[in-house]
């Protein structure tokens, strides 16, 4: 025999339909375990039993059919493959029946059966009445040609031929992938003396074996697996569509609780916004409302939300809207998850749908282009919800597996994709930090590409007389990007494609002509020239006076330290940029082993005459590479070694 497939069957229906005797007459477990639930003979919260089928091993969530209880229903829901639509026949279709079914139309499952329950209480004309109404309340819904099977636990009718349905269903149930990384929604925690924290849930992706580390939330903290059970014996490893419970090690059972989620790290990320579709329930007369409160069921997790609609609110059950939650605590999802939302007072469900956004901020409903690129997160190709979220991520890193849980991909299949998005230019490659790269979408780095283009005309417009922008004035103008690697790595692109002429400390737009007369041009090619020649011994302003335009120099010498071809050491001198950083390098080399340097001394590591020397002492005392202390100059403390003595009085 193959391997059994495993699958997640859950019970809906009214309260005393039967839902828990028939799970006990399918599995032999009486999944009732909390002491109110034997007194008061209603199933309270939920409760877990396996069926070992032929070919399929079912793990069943009984869940209670009050009203009042629809919460911890909800709490079971997730991650059903199969329903087992459950129906007493003395009652036929009641109000919990419509909800529940509501809610797993909601959910997006697509295969299950019907149990007709307590037959031996009805005549066999009453049963054609009954399933007439139970056919009239499927329609249209993905129960429609469901099998309904008669059953009785009085008499053990039906429940030999339910195995079977069952089993014929597990055979046609699509079969999914096992979608990457482990992912567990926790229903309950508690403490077994000698191992510590346990929690129970059912693995609705990847899988878990003892020793591995896992990611709890919403807090994001590491954990380890000491030990798994699955229906009460001990295993190595759970896979997708099984129950289990999981031995933790680094958390204490009270700080976990119905709703967190444990993670393959790096895979989930809390969030307080969620980008959704959404649609009403089939049974509501309430509609949606825009910045309405309700109570959100996702996963395991109940919290209150409230919605904000991003598209007109003219949805049908086909016609699903676009919107947005706003969770009051956070949560964790995926894409393509599925989620239910009810009113809070009184409580009935109202809509859910599917969160398209897992990790989002907020859109405005005035902000047509954001709400179309939303849009794109629902399309059928996974190069396209690739493409979108990683343009919704903007300059933001990523990695493998958060681009799987954005996107609705599996993490494997990623590599592949981003290289064909990459092949057919949607992605380029730019620096996003010192030594770290990321692929971008395109059309975010265009989008900086054209504000360097603008920023450097309205930069030029300012000093026309400049041939070039300084780098850091053109980092500046685009700060609120918060990445100064990434703007520096676009112009450098710019730079490739001749959009720029760019060196380590400036930028022009190509086509930029500086306002300069010729003669004005000439003279400040000579100047740059003649103060490069000059070293630390730079010209002073006597040797222009005789050159035609000197009325120009001292507006020329400012444009040249604006571009930062000269730096101004004092009044009226000035050295080349390059001098003055070797210089720099000299003086902070000679003193960073702790020693102190006279003035003569700097004099003759620069190799300059007095009336040099002096203005530059100044000039490195003013910028903080030397301190001065009497006659002695020390390193200046940002400049200073750790480890460098800063004590002592002599020179070397």
């Amino acid at each position: 025999m193959t391997d059994q497939r495993d699958l997640v069957l859950g019970t809906a229906g009214h309260i005393d339909h039967g839902k828990t005797s028939l799970v006990r007459a399918l599995t032999g477990v009486d999944t009732d375990r909390l002491p109110a639930e034997k007194q008061r003979g209603i199933s309270i919260d939920l409760g877990f039993a396996a069926l070992e089928l032929e070919r399929h091993r079912l793990a069943l969530v009984d869940v209670p059919g009050h009203e009042r209880f629809i919460r911890n229903m909800l709490a079971g829901a997730s991650g059903l493959d199969l329903a087992l639509l459950v129906i007493a026949a003395d009652d036929s279709v009641m109000p919990q029946t419509r909800e529940h079914l509501d809610i797993l139309c909601l959910l997006g499952l697509s295969g299950g059966v019907i149990a007709l329950t307590k037959c031996d209480l009805v005549d066999p004309s009453w049963l054609d009445l009954v399933e007439d109404d139970i056919r009239s309340l499927v329609a249209g819904t993905f129960l429609q040609n469901a099998d309904i099977v008669r059953t009785s636990v009085a008499t053990g009718q039906g429940i030999a031929t339910l195995k079977e349905r069952l089993e014929h269903l597990c055979d046609t149930a699509p079969i999914r992938s096992d979608l990457g990384p482990f992912r567990m929604p926790i229903d309950r925690s508690f403490s077994v003396s000698g191992h510590g924290t346990v929690v129970t849930g059912t693995v609705v992706s990847g899988q878990v074996a003892v020793g591995d580390e896992l990611e709890w939330f919403p807090s994001g903290q590491r954990v380890r697996v000491r030990g798994i059970q699955r229906h009460d014996h001990a295993v190595e490893q759970l896979g997708r569509g099984a129950r289990g419970a999981l031995n933790l090690a680094g958390v204490r059972h009270d700080e976990i609780r119905r709703g967190h989620e444990v993670a393959a790290p790096g895979y989930l990320q809390s969030t307080h916004v969620l980008s959704v579709e959404i649609r009403p329930a089939r049974e509501t007369l309430r509609p949606l409302r825009h910045r309405a409160r309700y109570r959100l069921h996702i996963g395991t997790a109940e919290v209150g939300v409230t919605l904000g609609v991003l598209e007109p609110n003219e949805s049908t059950r086909d016609q699903p809207v676009l919107g947005q939650l706003f969770v009051a605590e956070p949560v964790v999802a995926v894409h393509g998850q599925p989620f239910i939302l009810r009113e809070e007072s009184p409580p009935a469900t109202v809509g859910g749908g599917l969160v398209i956004q897992p990790v989002a901020r907020r859109i405005r409903r005035r902000d047509t282009a954001m709400v179309a690129r939303l849009r794109r997160l629902t399309a059928p190709e996974p190069s396209t919800r690739i493409a979108t979220a990683l343009a919704f991520r903007g300059f933001l890193p990523w990695t493998n597996r958060s681009l799987a849980r954005d996107a609705g991909v599996v993490d494997d299949e990623v590599p592949k994709l981003v290289a064909d998005l990459t092949a057919a230019g949607g992605l380029i490659e730019v620096h996003i930090g010192p030594r770290r790269t990321s692929l971008v979408v395109a059309e975010a780095v265009h989008d900086v590409e054209d504000r360097i283009r603008r920023a450097l005309t309205r930069l030029h417009a300012a000093s026309p007389r400049q041939s070039s922008i300084v780098r850091a004035r053109v980092v500046a103008a685009l700060a609120d990007l918060r990445n100064d690697s990434l703007v520096e790595s676009i112009i450098d692109r710019l730079k490739a494609q001749g959009q720029v002429i760019a060196d380590g400390r400036t930028v022009a737009l190509a086509d930029h002509t500086p306002k300069l007369s010729q003669r004005e041009r000439k003279l400040k090619a000579e100047l740059a020239e003649a103060y490069r020649a000059g070293g630390l011994a730079p010209p002073g302003p006597e040797l222009w006076a005789s050159k035609a335009g000197a009325d120009a120099v001292p507006d020329l010498l400012s444009l040249l330290v604006d571009e930062e071809r000269l730096v101004a050491i004092g009044p009226e001198l000035y050295l080349d940029f390059d001098v003055a950083a070797e210089l720099q390098r000299r003086v902070i080399e000679r003193l960073s082993d702790g020693s102190r340097i006279t003035m003569a001394e700097l004099r003759d590591l620069l190799g300059t005459s007095r009336k040099y020397a002096v203005p530059i002492g100044e000039y490195l005392d003013r910028i903080g590479v030397t301190m001065r202390e009497g006659d002695l100059r020390r390193l200046g403390d940002r400049f200073a070694p750790p480890n460098a003595s800063s004590a002592g009085g002599g020179t070397k």
